[in-house]
């Protein structure tokens, strides 16, 4: 499927799997090794997701709270702490209360698996690879929009929206003196066939669209006014956005399509032609069968 061939030729750079903890590591009860993650990649995760006073946000193992607390004191959100440690707990509860925002933190002590992540507006993760794999299921079930960010480690064939590279020098786990962060936006589901008609000079011109998606991003073949033509483009929570050109040696006007998609309607514009002689017109769509993510390699049954 060319969807599929597509993404899974795009190269994620991963971090190798954690080894050493650094001596100015949080050490838990017992044989628990706690690594926060730097300072400065706290920050830029939180710059990342577009972290505000109207967002809840969830860290998935809180370790002892700076993410958390980061988020609730710089910008104002209120946000979950979720860990298993109760030594470092404690301790994150202890610098909610020095840092002043024990009123818009809350820490729980639960297993991950069990954690309800339904209310998130933001998740945050600095888990394995295998860990991330596991949860990634329960983060595409999340409402389209939420954002998700993570530190070192990617979600497999779920290839990031944005992904960074930072130079952080006290790092000593991992690749030393590197971190990555990835940044996702849950994508709404917009697979399937769906039908329009659009006013192209004057005349209602009928579309067809048999949408396929792969995670955030869709492709598929169309048909315009009975001419084919084929798709490409991108999810960002329930925002669409596709191009539309002639299929093979069927020619079409390059169409630019953007939109709202809000149950089985997408509503938006389309700019159709290129240069000077571009015009643009309303566009709605209506589904007329629902269609299923395309399953990723990566995942039981995938293909």
């Amino acid at each position: 499927m060319k969807l599929l061939k597509q993404v899974r030729a795009l190269v994620v750079v991963v971090a190798a799997v954690v080894a050493v903890a650094p001596s100015w590591a949080q050490t838990g009860v017992g044989d628990v090794v706690y690594v926060p993650t730097p300072q400065i990649v706290v920050d830029e995760m939180l710059m990342m997701a577009k972290v505000n006073k109207a967002d809840y946000l969830i860290d998935l193992g809180s370790g002892d709270g700076r993410f958390v607390i980061t988020a609730a004191k710089k910008y104002g959100a209120k946000a979950l702490g979720v860990d298993l440690d109760t030594f470092l707990l404690k301790l994150a509860n202890e610098n909610a209360r020095k840092e002043n925002v024990a009123d818009r933190v809350t820490f729980r002590e639960q297993n991950l698996f069990e954690t309800d992540f339904s209310e998130a507006t933001v998740v945050s993760t600095y888990l394995l690879p295998e860990m991330n794999l596991r949860l990634r299921p329960k983060i595409m079930r999340l409402k389209p929009g939420t954002r998700v960010v993570a530190h070192d480690y990617s979600m497999g064939d779920w290839y990031p929206d944005e992904q960074k590279t930072l130079v952080v020098p006290e790092k000593k786990v991992g690749n030393p003196g590197i971190s990555y962060v990835f940044y996702w936006v849950v994508p709404a589901l917009a697979a399937g066939k769906w039908q329009s008609t659009i006013s192209v000079g004057g005349k209602d011109v009928p579309y067809e669209f048999d949408l396929e998606q792969f995670f955030q991003n869709i492709d598929g073949n169309a048909q315009a006014g009975g001419v084919n033509g084929e798709m490409r483009g991108k999810m960002i929570g329930e925002q669409v956005r596709f191009s539309l050109t002639g299929k093979g040696a069927q020619k079409i006007e390059r169409h630019e399509f953007q939109g709202q998609l809000a149950g089985e309607t997408i509503t938006g514009t389309v700019r159709i032609g290129e240069g000077a002689t571009a015009r643009q017109a309303t566009w709605t769509a209506k589904r007329i069968k629902r269609g299923e993510l395309i399953r990723a390699q990566d995942e039981p049954g995938g293909k």
